[in-house]
């Protein structure tokens, strides 16, 4: 019912209606414009225009909501995408931090480690240099020994000259000469 008002409140509220002389003459072109206009509407209802356009909408709507299943189902998965390299990006940020800690970690080993070393070569050059000072001394005593040694025996010449004779001299030599004679025989 609704539908078959519309119209006919759509003509009775064109300026046609309001101009002055006869309404329903070919001269008065308010007439001719309504006559005109309603068998374009009547062509347009024919040829099944408002079908064809409610066809083409429902097309429309149909594309728009493919587009839309289409734009959802693109948003889920770059959600789900972005949501994979969230949790790749922590698992390799929790990887570098392993990384760096096992750096940090193998770093104060080796720092340790050369700790370790550098006392094990302090340890060995003051071992060496005790070694060498040991035997310094020791070759300061035997030098000084050796010295005493050579100063004694000196002395001791000097002084066996002094008191020894001709003849004492000549029988400690026989003596010693018989020594050797009896050992080497």
């Amino acid at each position: 019912m609704k539908r078959l008002l519309t119209p006919a409140l759509l003509l009775l509220a064109t300026p046609a209606f309001a101009a002055e002389g006869p309404f329903l003459s070919l001269h008065n072109t308010e007439f001719v414009v309504t006559i005109a206009f309603l068998v374009f509407l009547g062509v347009l209802f024919y040829f099944k225009v408002p079908r064809i356009i409610a066809g083409l909408l429902d097309k429309r709507a149909e594309t728009i909501s493919k587009d839309l299943s289409e734009a959802r189902a693109l948003r889920e998965e770059a959600q789900a995408l972005l949501a994979s390299y969230e949790r790749k990006q922590r698992e390799v940020k929790d990887q570098a931090e392993r990384i760096i800690a096992g750096a940090r970690e193998e770093a104060a080993s080796a720092a340790e480690a050369a700790k370790a070393e550098i006392a094990a070569s302090v340890a060995r050059r003051l071992a060496a240099a005790e070694d060498q000072i040991k035997s310094a001394e020791d070759a300061a005593v035997k030098e000084v020994r050796d010295r005493a040694i050579s100063v004694a025996m000196s002395a001791a010449r000097e002084v066996i000259a002094a008191q020894m004779t001709a003849t004492a001299a000549n029988k400690l030599f026989d003596e010693a000469l018989a020594t050797v004679e009896a050992k080497l025989h």
